[in-house]
């Protein structure tokens, strides 16, 4: 069995996600297929497919959600003393040593990874080539514009 690694907050949001999906979600779609049933033959009508491919959606992302808890590991770095090593979890401040931009990220699970919210996934080129390094290090990564030089300035564990 494949584990799934994921913060506490991931893992809240993934059982809410569930919950909305099976008490809310589901009872809808189930009152759209009734409802399209009493229009009449089912082959022509649309309403009726649209309601169908949602139940499968839906049906789809619940199995994938459950399989996913069921197997989850999670890991608070919060409870963790903050030994300056950049591991799953971390918040971590970068430094591109050629422009001297600022970047903060946080290593997540995949289901968490937003980019938009600086949270990356700990599979994503960025992660892996932070993860293991300690504060102060220098770090190659390779990215799609060639391999760029980052500086750790900051590890947190929040």
């Amino acid at each position: 069995m494949n584990q799934y690694p994921m913060t506490a907050k991931g893992a809240t949001m993934l059982r809410e996600e569930l919950q909305h999906l099976k008490s809310v979600k589901r009872p809808q779609i189930i009152n759209a297929i009734a409802e399209a049933r009493e229009h009449g033959d089912l082959k022509e009508n649309a309403e009726y497919h649209a309601a169908r491919e949602q139940q499968s959606f839906c049906e789809g992302r619940i199995q994938d959600i459950e399989g996913k808890l069921s197997n989850v590991q999670i890991i608070d770095v919060t409870k963790m003393q903050n030994t300056g090593k950049v591991i799953f979890g971390a918040t971590v401040t970068i430094v591109n040593m050629e422009t001297d931009e600022e970047t903060t990220y946080r290593i997540v699970g995949e289901d968490e990874a937003d980019i938009k919210n600086n949270m990356i996934s700990y599979s994503s080129p960025i992660a892996r080539g932070l993860i293991g390094k300690q504060l102060d290090d220098i770090v190659n990564i390779q990215t799609p514009k060639g391999t760029i030089e980052f500086e750790i300035s900051a590890v947190e564990y929040i």
